[in-house]
């Protein structure tokens, strides 16, 4: 049901943001407590603001009280994917070539579940390259758990 859900928003907001110049980063519909949550990522290259976001609340909320896509209630979230930004889609490895990165594995590497590194890339759809130290990790992208960039103070 959350697939189907994300994937009909997506469908539904993408060409409306492309229009107006944002990125759609994520879509997630998740259940929290008892409430259910549909939550939109959005990103422009000069960063998004809190009209931004209430812009495209409104758009979007407008949009999906008219097609009434989803039979329970939720709370509708419309927010910037924040600096320690998760990065999903090819594109993302590619923008963020070069950046610190956070990585959470399901099964060790070396010992290690949790690291940061350099993100070299991402090769052939399917292999997470990060430089550790003076290591070069070469990573299954279905065995992250996360990978996020990481924040430096």
């Amino acid at each position: 049901m959350a697939k189907d859900v994300k994937s009909t928003v997506e469908e539904l907001i993408e060409p409306f943001l492309e229009k107006e110049g944002y990125e759609l980063v994520d879509v997630e519909y998740v259940k929290e407590g008892k409430n259910r949550f549909l939550r939109i990522y959005i990103d422009k290259p000069e960063g998004v603001s809190l009209d931004d976001c209430k812009f495209v609340s409104g758009y979007i909320g407008e949009k999906l009280d008219e097609l009434d896509p989803i039979q329970e209630n939720y709370f509708l979230e419309v927010s910037s994917p924040g600096i320690d930004r998760k990065l999903k889609k090819d594109k993302d490895f590619k923008r963020f070539k070069g950046s610190d990165v956070e990585v959470r594995l399901y099964k060790a590497v070396d010992g290690e579940k949790n690291f940061e590194g350099e993100l070299l890339g991402l090769f052939d759809g399917d292999i997470v390259k990060v430089k550790k130290g003076e290591m070069e990790l070469e990573l299954e992208r279905k065995n992250i758990a996360l990978i996020k960039l990481a924040v430096k103070f």
